[in-house]
């Protein structure tokens, strides 16, 4: 079991999300819970296809934190 960040973005129908260590994979739904859903099976699919095709797997790298800026 491996452990991805992923990111969330608001959009104007609903939200989509990505992976910074897993380049060109992503995935959108209309709620928060359907594109952590949506993007959790893309990334298992991706990761899928790597090992079929012999290819290196993505390590787990990048990480987040929030700051304070006065704005």
């Amino acid at each position: 079991m491996k452990r991805f960040l992923i990111v969330i973005e608001r959009t104007k129908t609903g939200y989509s999300a990505f992976s910074p260590d897993v380049p060109g994979c992503i995935a959108t739904a209309r709620t928060k819970k359907a594109v952590q859903n949506r993007i959790r099976q893309a990334i298992q699919f991706h990761l899928e296809g790597l090992r079929e095709e012999g290819e290196k797997l993505p390590k787990p790298s990048s990480s987040s934190v929030y700051v304070d800026v006065p704005a």
